[in-house]
């Protein structure tokens, strides 16, 4: 299952995580989605596999705004001593995936990018990706913080509020993330009944 997917089952299901569970895709009848193994999507039509596959193979970002966007998931969620940031995620990929799958998003994410760049030629005489970290940061800084930004960084906070949460959904529904929070997934387990305790407090004992 994609991470979109799986993104969309969390919202749905209002819990923190879900698992994959093995399914018979011998017996279906013909409203159930199958298994394609051969792209290993779940639960998906042959037309949104074929969908999905279109959207793979185009391209959205140019490689100078790849550049920019996989820096700034590294900045939001780097790699620390636990596990793998959103670089190892493939989050830029999947950011990249998103731009095909909502194009409404287009618009603000391109026009982000640039804002950003004009941001710190302004300031540095150099696109973002080209600045020193300690630049980089000064930037963020100014975004990152909605409360605290001023007025003419309307823009810009939308931007990074947008960079941010689609970070955060690309690395968390990923087999990184997942492992990072300490999801194991459903499991079985025998009931034994109302806790002891709990049927003396309501004299059930």
């Amino acid at each position: 299952m994609k991470r979109r997917d799986s993104f969309k089952a969390l919202v749905a299901s209002t819990v923190a995580g879900f698992v994959l569970t093995s399914c018979d895709d011998k017996k279906t009848s013909e409203h159930e989605h199958t298994l394609d193994t051969s792209t290993g999507n779940l639960h998906q039509t042959p037309e949104e596999i074929e969908r999905d596959k279109k959207l793979l193979a185009d391209k959205f970002f140019t490689p100078d705004e790849f550049k920019t966007v996989s820096r700034l998931v590294d900045m939001i969620i780097p790699a620390d001593e636990k596990a793998g940031g959103a670089l190892d995620a493939k989050t830029p990929e999947f950011i990249e995936f998103m731009m095909k799958d909502k194009p409404k998003m287009q618009t603000p994410m391109r026009g982000g990018l640039r804002w950003l760049d004009l941001q710190c030629l302004k300031r540095f005489e150099k696109p973002f990706v080209a600045c020193a970290e300690k630049e980089q940061t000064t930037i963020l800084d100014l975004i990152a913080y909605p409360e605290k930004a001023t007025p003419d960084m309307k823009q810009g906070v939308a931007f990074f509020n947008m960079m941010r949460n689609l970070t955060a959904t690309g690395f968390y529904t990923s087999e990184i993330g997942m492992k990072y929070l300490g999801y194991d997934g459903n499991r079985p387990n025998n009931w034994d009944g109302v806790p002891v305790d709990i049927l003396k407090q309501y004299g059930f004992a």
